[in-house]
């Protein structure tokens, strides 16, 4: 019997399925399983910044000492910083970077740099020389030295410990903290910096520093020159040999070698003081007086600025003229800026003799004789075995007197009287005015 029209019919017809669509079902499945496995798994996040890759420090130290090398040391600076900060465990790149911080007077950070090298590895002398430099040129003679005697006890055949050792007691010589062996101390360490290392820039720059000292110009020029040989793009070494130049009166060439300092560093005002000074020299007072006052652009709070363009107005004959600047530089205060301005010291055989005594007489034949006593008595008082500063100050005494018994007529015109005596060295300046000595 069979059931017609039954849905449960065991005999009906099956229809036969789509191989097309089977077939891209199958490649459909294959597609998401490859998605899921190989592709969703490098899709950055949604919101997640995506990582930026990281040079190898390795890089960035190549590419620094390729800037060191174009002399581009501020550039070389911060390619050495990435390289620290890629791999701060290597000591190479710190010592590199306070040293080209000294080369750019960066004293402070090369300081940091320096203790940051001994902090890895207290062992290595170059990180105690650069210190001990550091802390030299900071003024902070005492420090330096300790750090620098510190390098040549780890390595006693060290040239940079021994360079930099001889040029902080050299600048304690200058300074006047010596003691009495301390010049002896820093001609033999420069001598031993050049024994050991006769090719470090150090070696011949401290070398020269020391011929400075003792006032042997022309051996100094010869060793800075030397310096400047192995490496022509440190501003410090182009402004020492021009101040030797100066006192050898070769003044062109001292000009350019001033001017290639302030080339490598525009913010120093240091080249733009000298090159007043050696305009005034030849009496260019208008030329003088214009790099006194871009000396103070770069640096307003600088008593020595303010002191020399004060001098150079005041030997223009501008007597009136000179006034602000010489109460700034000798008493004081804080210029129309803001900057304040810290006094130089009043001591025998300094320039700032010369500027109480050019101070003290403009006041006098400007009639301002209560200001000008009160300079006088400060001198006498200070200064009393400096024989070319006694005598200016009995002379603004002497004008104040005439002038009781004849007033004067109104401000003069002319080039006022010179000053009697020799001109000193500037206070904090870096060329003494010794009798040339024997080569040490």
């Amino acid at each position: 019997m069979y059931l017609k029209g039954s849905k449960l019919s065991m005999n009906r017809r099956r229809n036969r399925g789509n191989p097309v669509l089977i077939i891209f079902l199958i490649i459909s499945i294959g597609l998401l399983v490859y998605v899921n496995v190989w592709v969703v798994p490098k899709i950055n996040p949604p919101f997640v910044p995506t990582p930026t890759p990281t040079r190898d420090p390795v890089w960035y130290a190549t590419e620094a000492a390729d800037l060191f090398g174009q002399g581009k040391f501020v550039n070389a600076i911060e390619t050495y910083q990435q390289a620290i900060n890629s791999h701060p465990g290597e000591i190479d790149y710190y010592l590199k970077v306070a040293r080209l911080l000294i080369y750019t007077d960066q004293y402070e950070q090369a300081k940091v740099q320096s203790e940051n090298a001994i902090l890895l590895n207290n062992k290595v002398a170059d990180a105690y020389a650069l210190l001990g430099w550091a802390e030299g040129f900071m003024q902070n003679y005492k420090d330096g030295e300790i750090a620098a005697r510190k390098g040549v006890e780890l390595d006693p055949n060290n040239g940079l410990a021994h360079a930099a050792l001889s040029y902080i007691l050299a600048l304690r010589v200058e300074a006047r903290v010596d003691d009495l062996n301390t010049m002896d101390l820093a001609i033999a360490e420069s001598r031993t910096a050049l024994a050991l290392n006769p090719g470090l820039v150090e070696a011949h720059w401290a070398r020269g520093y020391v011929l400075e000292v003792t006032s042997n110009y022309a051996d100094a020029i010869a060793e800075y020159e030397k310096a400047i040989q192995l490496n022509p793009n440190i501003a410090t070494l182009h402004l020492a040999l021009g101040r030797n130049l100066f006192t050898q009166n070769e003044l062109s060439r001292a000009i350019l070698e001033f001017t290639k300092a302030y080339s490598l560093n525009p913010t120093n005002g240091e080249p733009n003081f000298y090159i007043s000074r050696v305009w005034a020299n030849q009496g260019e007072w208008a030329k003088a007086i214009q790099y006194a006052n871009q000396a103070l652009k770069d640096d307003p709070g600088n008593a020595r600025y303010h002191a020399q363009l004060a001098s150079m107005i005041y030997r223009s004959g501008q007597l009136r003229g000179s006034l602000p600047s010489f109460a700034l530089a000798l008493e004081g205060g804080v210029t129309p800026e803001g900057v304040t301005v810290v006094p130089l010291k009043l001591e025998n055989g300094t320039t700032a003799v010369n500027y109480y005594s050019q101070y003290g007489i403009a006041l006098a034949k400007l009639n301002r004789c209560d200001e000008a006593v009160s300079v006088a008595t400060t001198m006498q008082q200070t200064i009393p075995d400096d024989e070319t500063g006694i005598f200016n100050a009995n002379e603004m005494i002497r004008i104040c007197q005439e002038n009781l018994k004849n007033p004067p007529t109104p401000e003069p015109t002319a080039t006022p009287t010179p000053i009697t005596g020799p001109t000193p060295t500037p206070a904090g300046s870096q060329i003494p005015q010794q009798t040339p000595t024997s080569m040490p």
